[in-house]
């Protein structure tokens, strides 16, 4: 099962979207509001039987209940799919969006660093790690200087930011990875097995988050190279 964590994250979430109180759902359920409250509140994990009254009490795929998906169905979704679920009216709407939209990009950085820790090189490791923190550092600063924080916060000075220090970063990041990666294969090293099968079964249930982003980031990329041509 996915970490109690998000499992009790999302059986909350699905409560309170189908608009029901903590005892009404748990009658339903065939439970106490205490024990619902336990599961909800990460203090007690579930048993498979009740997981499986959850899924089909809320209409969800054990998959998106455990939060190894975004699709209720279980199965992969598209980049428009996605989009369309922060459209209003759509159930997968603020707090539940970036919940799963989370445990995606959780799931899928889980499983490149799994794969990296396998070639045993911290060059590539530590450019991984400054790519993606640098993205973060970006995306985070966008946000605290749009919600009218003080930026004296942070030591990198406000221009800098908004020039492209980060992405600049993210590049240099990008190009150590890719020269490190580059330096094991000329030296012959032994590079994991970067198989559907093989991934499956290192990485259960992280191996669908890195399908998801993979596949999604790869349609919106190929979508972009298409408008260029």
């Amino acid at each position: 099962m996915a970490s109690t964590t998000e499992f009790s994250r999302t059986l909350s979430l699905l409560r309170q979207e189908r608009g029901v109180s903590q005892r009404t759902a748990a009658g339903d359920l065939g439970i106490s509001q205490a024990l619902l409250s336990h599961y909800e509140n990460g203090i007690r994990e579930p048993g498979l039987a009740f997981v499986v009254r959850a899924c089909d009490y809320y209409h969800v795929s054990a998959d998106f209940i455990l939060g190894r998906t975004l699709s209720r169905e279980g199965n992969m979704l598209t980049e428009q799919e996605i989009l369309n679920a922060a459209e209003p009216g759509n159930i997968l709407q603020g707090s539940v969006l970036a919940t799963l939209q989370s445990k995606l990009l959780s799931g899928a950085v889980g499983v490149l660093f799994g794969l990296l820790g396998k070639l045993n090189d911290k060059a590539s490791i530590n450019a991984a790690a400054g790519y993606l923190g640098s993205a973060v550092y970006q995306l985070y600063r966008h946000l605290y200087r749009t919600a009218g924080a003080n930026e004296a916060y942070f030591s990198l000075d406000p221009a800098a930011c908004t020039m492209g220090t980060a992405e600049a970063d993210m590049k240099l990041s990008e190009i150590q990875y890719t020269r490190s990666l580059r330096s094991l294969a000329a030296k012959k090293a032994a590079f994991p097995d970067l198989s559907n099968e093989a991934l499956t079964a290192a990485y259960p249930g992280r191996c669908q988050s890195l399908t998801q982003v993979l596949s999604t980031a790869d349609a919106r990329l190929s979508g972009l190279t298409e408008k260029t041509r």
